[in-house]
């Protein structure tokens, strides 16, 4: 079954490899792609997705650049761990194709012109954009098959706070407007994804198989080793793919409904996520196969 989906994101070395796996798998067709400003700003994460899809010969899927900031706070940069330029340093062809300027009227044309409840949409930043689509056309939001997503941290400690997770962190407002939608939506926070990790040895294996994918996959993943938040030498967390992966091998992963609420206070904890029941019910990966899931990306990207 091939999953039909629009994808947004800041890319980003982890969302890098997420795209290029959604590219080159047959079980996923990328209607388009919007842009926010999260792992760096606005025109970097736009350029990289354009860069993206150059190398993958697929420029005739559209991009549009949607938020260049939060809805109501200052935002949160981190070059230290994707680079200054977003994806480690890994150059990537010139993209010939423009991106368009405005991702919630592009997501909303989609949404309304497409059959209701068949695209599925992927995020893997800050919920900037999605939150926006919500506010200004709700219809068009509704129209929604399912919403999977990166984000959060449950029993795990946070990567910004001692609870808050960046994506989550970045912009709290728009994550509780999306995870209190009603909207079907499949949340992966860091819990699952820091057990999805890449060695070394994984990329020589992608390097080895030769494919453009698979190439660039190898260096980016090899960037994040020499980032400077690179706590563990062995291994490195692959985020965002399990968004992918979710998609195409929904076996991997266990889910438990929770009902989640957004810390909305101004504390480093802001945006760390805590169980509530009279919130809406979220459906949230609680365990992955790791190992497996790593597996699957690499055939996946070979």
């Amino acid at each position: 079954m091939i999953t039909r989906v629009l994808i947004d994101t800041d890319p980003g070395i982890d969302d890098a490899v997420a795209l290029l796996y959604a590219l080159a798998t047959p079980r996923i067709e990328v209607l388009g792609i919007t842009t926010v400003a999260g792992n760096i700003g606005l025109d970097r994460t736009t350029s990289n997705a354009r860069r993206i899809l150059a190398l993958m010969g697929r420029e005739d899927i559209p991009v549009h650049a949607g938020a260049a900031g939060p809805l109501s706070r200052s935002g949160i940069e981190v070059a230290d761990i994707h680079g200054m330029d977003g994806l480690g340093g890994v150059e990537f062809p010139a993209p010939g194709a423009k991106a368009g300027d405005d991702a919630v009227a592009f997501l909303v044309e989609t949404l309304m012109r497409e059959p209701a409840s068949d695209i599925v949409l992927m995020v893997l930043g800050p919920m900037t954009n999605i939150a926006r689509l919500f506010r200004e056309n709700p219809l068009a939001a509704r129209r929604v098959g399912r919403i999977i997503a990166m984000g959060g941290a449950i029993r795990d400690a946070g990567n910004m706070g001692p609870r808050s997770e960046f994506n989550m962190a970045a912009d709290p407002e728009a994550a509780d407007i999306v995870l209190g939608s009603g909207l079907p939506i499949v949340l992966i926070p860091l819990d699952v994804t820091r057990q999805v990790r890449a060695t070394l040895d994984d990329c020589a294996r992608l390097s080895a198989a030769g494919t453009p994918q698979a190439v660039y996959s190898a260096r980016l993943i090899e960037a994040y080793f020499r980032s400077t938040s690179a706590s563990d030498a062995s291994s490195r967390p692959l985020h965002d793919p399990c968004v992918m992966l979710m998609a195409t091998h929904r076996e991997l992963f266990r889910l438990e409904a929770m009902g989640l609420s957004v810390d909305l206070g101004t504390s480093p904890d802001a945006g760390a996520l805590s169980p509530e029941s009279s919130r809406m019910l979220v459906l949230t990966a609680t365990e992955v196969e790791g190992r497996a899931a790593v597996e699957h990306l690499i055939a996946g990207l070979s």
